[in-house]
């Protein structure tokens, strides 16, 4: 398998007046295409940062990170939003849908700003939907639904652009355990198919749907538990 994510050595610093905080010390790991990659670690470790590095919303501030064979540290914001909306599908924890929007509506998203065209949005979107068995909520707002079926909208909106990598911030911290079972299968089962995920999680239950536990603590990694 290739490496789709390459980190050398990245570094994040926040400086405020008085303090630097050191958010990512010089972590070094790779993630493979096909891989199911749980990352855990208390909270203040740098989970949430690393992910939206990866996730290319923020920049490093040393270090090198290659995805799919490019050096994107140092990527200006704009080409860092082009090479995220045609790769990476985000699924957070609080769900992070647009209450104005039906199901539909919110899953589309991503293929408006994709530049989709309606006929091929429409098929999208109802396969996704389908795949999703949430189907008959296609007309309902967020409010209307449970958190359960909330977070499989997400899942949806995620992976309607067929992305290469899905990056999942505790993607069952809002629901119960039925509901969390459902949502890991759901990404095991995009994993099956192919699709690269890595996932923070707090949950050791939830991290042993992955194929390997990178556990961090103050900004590096310091132990890596191989499942498969």
């Amino acid at each position: 398998m290739n490496s789709m994510i390459k980190i050398k050595d990245l570094e994040k610093y926040y400086r405020t007046e008085e303090v630097q905080t050191v958010a990512l010390n010089k972590l070094t790991f790779d993630v493979k295409e096909g891989e199911f990659v749980a990352i855990m670690g208390p909270s203040g470790c740098g989970k949430s940062t690393l992910l939206n590095i990866i996730g290319l919303l923020d920049d490093p501030d040393g270090g090198s990170f290659i995805f799919n064979g490019i050096e994107v540290a140092g990527f200006n914001e704009r080409k860092r939003a082009d090479l995220r909306k045609h790769n990476i599908g985000f699924v957070f924890q609080s769900f992070n849908l647009i209450d104005e929007l039906t199901v539909y509506e919110n899953v589309e998203l991503p293929l408006i700003y994709t530049g989709v065209k309606p006929a091929d949005r429409k098929k999208r979107v109802e396969e996704v939907l389908e795949k999703m068995q949430i189907m008959h909520r296609r007309n309902h707002f967020p409010q209307q639904l449970s958190g359960g079926q909330q977070q499989r909208v997400a899942v949806a909106r995620a992976v309607v652009n067929n992305p290469k990598l899905i990056l999942a911030d505790e993607p069952t911290g809002n629901l119960d355990s039925s509901n969390g079972n459902d949502v890991m299968q759901l990404l095991t089962e995009l994993n099956d198919q192919g699709t690269t995920v890595i996932m923070v999680t707090h949950s050791e239950h939830d991290a042993k749907y992955s194929h390997r536990i990178i556990r961090m603590l103050d900004g590096h990694k310091v132990t890596e538990d191989i499942l498969v």
